[in-house]
């Protein structure tokens, strides 16, 4: 303390003698103190704190170039003032990242919980001799983490430098996992009270579904695809928190390798670890296999498994198939049958509109399976292509230059042939098809509401018609922008990519579900149609059905030399017509 005292009187003669303005402190100032070995400080509660700062190691910290107030900003004067207390240092000032991260962190939350124990920024980066995480004498190296951990975990510090994991850091091994491998960095959890689903998917896969790292230590390279599609791992992924996940069984931090007699995993063990959560677990019970892999011949349940997977593929593929080759040839007869028995004199699609219908459909069908296939690269429609994602990429990109080819054709078509430009006038919306809906919804809701009457197109076959014209468009003109993406980022941000990627795919997606929900049923399950409406093969319609359905397309009705239907159609206010008082 006696040197303490001549520190005093020489900072205060320094301080007096100095002019106003530069009596900012440096780091000299406080070294004058500070590096002395014996300088120590008593709090309030009897405990006495050591204030020695060594200045070799504090220079070759990676806060050298720091002046000592860039941390201790509450301290302006030296000597300081009588009963002086510096403020805890605060390292958000320059690493706010960190120390929120921190803050939501297992130390952290336990802090704000009052627990002044738990570990703060000094205990595991040091206060004064701060080095990178690579520096060969950092606490935050790879090899010295277990000890600086350990300072506060001693019993997980010995279970983890027994483990195989220890094992494999004491003899080198570059990718031996640290504590912060498991636990994060910053923001460090604890892992015994997570979800099952983030202990094996976002810990244990990170090296374990790894084929390098499998590869290089010789380990199995299904362990984890085999536990997602295990009654554990699928319960996991499916929200379930009380599923066994990796470390349930292979332990937290003495994990071992199943020929240890200590591991959980090993045969004297297994039946005890079972009864961790299954406490009726026997022997044939515990040693069944968990990571069951059917392609395997490791055990005589994967060998039977395998066989029976593939008797029921044969018997799945030979049964499903005959049956769908028997009910097609019994659709195929009975669309035959009601051809021949349907006066089909009603020319509802000429050839060369025939033709282009065929064509989107084509494309259409082509561009929804290889661009769901490229949008889900794991889901089963690209499996079902079975190629690669170039090869889809080129498939979705040709089926998308024929509808852009076939729509410019259609454009061509309606504005310049007469045929198109009958077919523009006629599915062109009038005011006429506003009423149309509500009769229609009046028809369908009430059984005395009067059907309504409509011309060669409702306004159902409107809407379907200029609702492709729309889909076409928009995606065209974003397939277009996300195409040539380095060409459009010459005009326009690169946020405009995204935005017409996501309206790419959701506009595919509502006109996937237009065709399956609106389209299919008018061609498929129509009972007036049903099995199927052979207009888009052969143009043509049956008489009743269309002057039943189109009763005011005169034109049509007489070309194909048929009288308006024989039924007048009510009119809309639900007055009687003279066919209601016909006798039967």
């Amino acid at each position: 303390m006696r040197r303490l005292n001549y520190c005093v009187i020489l900072t205060g003669l320094l301080a007096a003698l100095l002019p106003r303005g530069a009596s900012a402190l440096d780091n000299a100032d406080c070294f004058t103190c500070h590096d002395d070995k014996t300088l120590t400080k008593k709090g309030a509660d009897g405990k006495v704190t050591g204030l020695f700062v060594d200045p070799a190691k504090y220079g070759a910290s990676v806060h050298a170039t720091n002046a000592c107030t860039s941390c201790h900003g509450d301290i302006t004067e030296a000597p300081h003032p009588k009963d002086f207390a510096a403020k805890t240092v605060s390292c958000a000032a320059c690493h706010e990242k960190a120390v929120h991260s921190y803050t939501a962190s297992i130390h952290g939350v336990a802090r704000q919980a009052g627990k002044l124990g738990a570990a703060v920024c000094a205990d595991c980066h040091s206060q004064h001799d701060i080095q990178s995480p690579g520096a060969p004498t950092s606490p935050l190296r790879r090899e010295q983490q277990g000890a600086t951990c350990g300072k506060c975990h001693q019993q997980i510090m010995v279970e983890v430098r027994n483990s195989i994991h220890g094992k494999a850091m004491a003899h080198g091994a570059p990718d031996a996992p640290t504590c912060t491998d498991c636990h994060a960095d910053h923001q460090i959890s604890g892992l015994k009270t997570v979800s099952p689903l983030k202990v094996a998917e976002d810990v244990c896969s990170r090296c374990h579904a790894s084929e390098r790292f499998n590869a290089r230590y010789n380990l199995p390279v299904n362990r984890v695809t085999t536990f997602f599609s295990s009654y554990h791992g699928m319960a996991a992924k499916f929200g379930s928190t009380r599923s066994a996940n990796c470390a349930s069984c292979h332990g937290y931090h003495n994990v071992l390798p199943s020929t240890d007699p200590r591991s959980s995993v090993n045969k004297a063990n297994m039946v005890k670890t079972c009864q961790k959560c299954h406490p009726a677990a026997n022997e044939n019970f515990a040693f069944g296999t968990i990571h069951l892999d059917e392609n395997s011949a490791a055990d005589i349940g994967s060998r039977i498994s395998g066989w029976v997977r593939r008797v029921y593929l044969l018997l799945i593929v030979g049964v499903i198939g005959s049956m769908l080759v028997h009910n097609a040839l019994v659709m195929i007869r009975k669309i035959l049958l009601a051809r021949r028995r349907r006066e089909l004199t009603v020319v509802r699609m000429t050839l060369t509109q025939r033709l282009q219908h065929l064509l989107l459909l084509l494309s259409f069908i082509a561009l929804a399976l290889t661009g769901f296939a490229l949008k889900y690269p794991d889901g089963w429609i690209a499996y079902l292509l079975g190629a690669s994602e170039n090869v889809r990429r080129l498939g979705h990109r040709a089926a998308a230059v024929v509808m852009l080819a076939l729509a410019v054709y259609h454009t061509g078509y309606l504005l310049l042939t007469r045929e198109g430009r009958t077919l523009l006038r006629e599915i062109s919306p009038r005011l006429k098809d506003v009423f149309d809906v509500f009769a229609n919804l009046r028809y369908l809701l009430s059984p005395r509401a009067p059907q309504p009457a409509f011309a060669r197109f409702g306004y159902a076959e409107k809407a379907e018609y200029w609702a492709v014209v729309w889909g076409t468009v928009i995606m065209g003109l974003t397939g277009l922008v996300i195409w040539f993406k380095m060409t459009s980022t010459q005009w326009v941000p690169r946020w405009v990519i995204e935005v017409a990627i996501t309206v790419h795919y959701y506009e595919a997606l509502l006109a996937v579900l237009a065709i399956i929900v609106w389209h299919f049923y008018h061609v498929f399950f129509d009972p007036d149609v049903y099995p199927n409406n052979t207009a888009w093969w052969d143009g043509r319609v049956s008489a009743d059905l269309y002057r039943e359905e189109h009763p005011l397309d005169h034109e049509t009705l007489a070309a194909a030399g048929l009288e308006p239907h024989d039924q007048t159609v009510a009119p809309e206010d639900g007055s009687k017509t003279p066919a209601d008082d016909a006798p039967d």
